[in-house]
């Protein structure tokens, strides 16, 4: 993508006051730039947990006032992922997002977290519950996929959020999986 954007083949017209660049946790951008937001996917995979709060706070550092430091992993088509978004005051939201079409159980994004919530899924933690709580809502909610796999989403988010769970957004945002 960063290519096309290079050589000048974007759908952007050229005035627009958006840049994409590529850099690493120091987060270069010329000039007196800060970058408003930051995507960092499949980056701290490779690093020890221990690492990631030390990255994001030098990521974060970087960004311009009220900033985002979007921080996650993918599968290699993005069908499966998930992030964490991340403001100087710390991490904010976490979100995951599946393709629905052909989805066997929710719980596949775990192979996908992040790296601050990878070691983490394991019984007594948050994403652990999280993740059993999203493959029960997707077994109690089969019959709806006769409507098609998004009924069957919009129906577990909406079971997760009635228990409590902070969820954002509505039926509009969640029938994408999200």
């Amino acid at each position: 993508q960063l290519d096309a954007v290079r050589a000048g083949r974007t759908p952007f017209p050229d005035d627009l006051p958006v840049s994409f660049g590529r850099g690493g946790f120091e987060v270069p951008v010329p000039g007196d730039r800060r970058p408003a937001v930051v995507r960092a996917f499949n980056v701290l995979r490779q690093y020890d947990e221990s690492d990631v709060a030390d990255a994001w706070a030098r990521m974060t550092g970087r960004l311009a006032p009220g900033g985002l430091l979007v921080e996650g992993t993918c599968d290699e088509v993005g069908r499966v992922s998930s992030w964490v978004g991340v403001t100087d005051a710390g991490p904010q939201s976490f979100t995951i997002s599946l393709r629905l079409t052909g989805l066997d159980a929710p719980s596949v994004v775990a192979e996908r977290l992040p790296k601050a919530l990878i070691h983490r899924n394991v019984p007594g933690e948050r994403v652990h519950d999280l993740l059993e709580a999203l493959d029960r809502g997707w077994r109690v909610h089969a019959p709806l996929s006769v409507y098609g796999p998004s009924q069957r989403w919009i129906a577990l988010v909406r079971d997760l959020r009635d228990a409590g769970w902070p969820v954002r957004g509505g039926a509009r945002r969640w029938r994408l999986g999200e």
